[in-house]
């Protein structure tokens, strides 16, 4: 049983503070790249949770790997996001505090290769098309990068 889902059986539904980390991926337009989750419906970053045992940077790697089949360069911390603004309760009623890692990274050349089961579709958009329905700890993350940098990674 996965370690997220040992901790559900215990505390149900209720809050976790869970640590993660997500890439803003960046091509050579500027662009970021954004995926629908299958999950929510909304539009993300690629990213997850940290596996016991594993590094923010790993994570990263990892996440980005299984969601959307890119294997990335450099990693660049960009910040860690955490507070009220990162709360989400998710559509089966679980409820977490993400405590997140944001690397960058420049987007590699090569074709998207999306897992089904996490993501539905997955394009880059400039940062003032970012689409409405970009789940909530997302926006914070976001607006931060666009206040703090003009240029790709």
């Amino acid at each position: 049983m996965p370690y997220i889902a040992e901790l559900r059986a215990q505390v149900g539904t209720r809050p976790l503070i869970l640590p993660g980390a997500s890439v803003i991926v960046v091509d050579s337009h500027g662009s970021v790249l954004l995926m629908a989750r299958a999950d929510t419906g909304g539009w993300g970053l690629p990213g997850g949770f940290l596996d016991p045992g594993e590094s923010l940077e790993e994570a990263a790697r990892r996440e980005v790997r299984e969601e959307v089949g890119l294997e990335l360069g450099d990693l660049t911390l960009l910040n860690v996001f955490s507070g009220a603004d990162q709360y989400f309760r998710y559509p089966n009623g679980d409820q977490v505090f993400n405590v997140t890692a944001v690397f960058t990274a420049t987007a590699p050349d090569q074709n998207f290769c999306l897992d089904p089961g996490e993501v539905t579709t997955a394009e880059f958009f400039p940062l003032h098309r970012i689409p409405d329905t970009v789940i909530a700890p997302e926006v914070p993350i976001l607006e931060f990068y666009a206040r703090t940098t003009k240029d790709s990674p």
